[in-house]
């Protein structure tokens, strides 16, 4: 598996995993809406713990800053 977040993009998604606990946690959301966005919300932070994100993937897409020692 290849790195292909960077950290801005990790911090985003651990950010947005975040408020959706809160949300749920507050009563906000409930319901299948929950289930729904907890599951993203896991998701978001299981990526970003592995800095890949799969769907990255099919489209060629990093978010990775590549050094300029760095061969293409």
């Amino acid at each position: 598996m290849k790195k292909n977040m960077g950290s801005v993009d990790r911090v985003f998604r651990v950010i947005l995993a975040a408020i959706v606990v809160v949300l749920y946690y507050a009563g906000l959301i409930s319901g299948t809406t929950a289930i729904i966005l907890l599951g993203l919300a896991a998701v978001f932070v299981l990526t970003s713990l592995a800095s890949f994100c799969p769907l990255y993937l099919p489209f060629g897409l990093s978010t990775l800053r590549k050094n300029i020692n760095d061969k293409p």
